[in-house]
């Protein structure tokens, strides 16, 4: 036998709204770190060789090494 269960209609319109406002965070964070994930790639391109070479890299290493939390390449 099912059994219906009314939800208040309250309950409804703010699960919807957190959804709506999770969402749009969720969004503002995905930008917040791409933008700052471009300007450390944009940082590091800027370098020379020799500095980079201080750092242990290489120019074909740099985006792999941005994104080393993120993908294992």
């Amino acid at each position: 036998m099912a059994t219906i269960v009314e939800v208040p209609q309250g309950n409804r319109i703010a699960a919807g709204l957190n959804r709506v406002f999770n969402g749009i965070l969720n969004f503002l964070v995905s930008i917040s770190t791409a933008q700052s994930r471009v300007r450390q790639i944009e940082f590091l391109c800027a370098l020379t060789d020799e500095e980079l070479a201080e750092r242990g890299l290489s120019r074909q290493d740099i985006v792999r090494y941005v994104y080393r939390d993120a993908y294992y390449i």
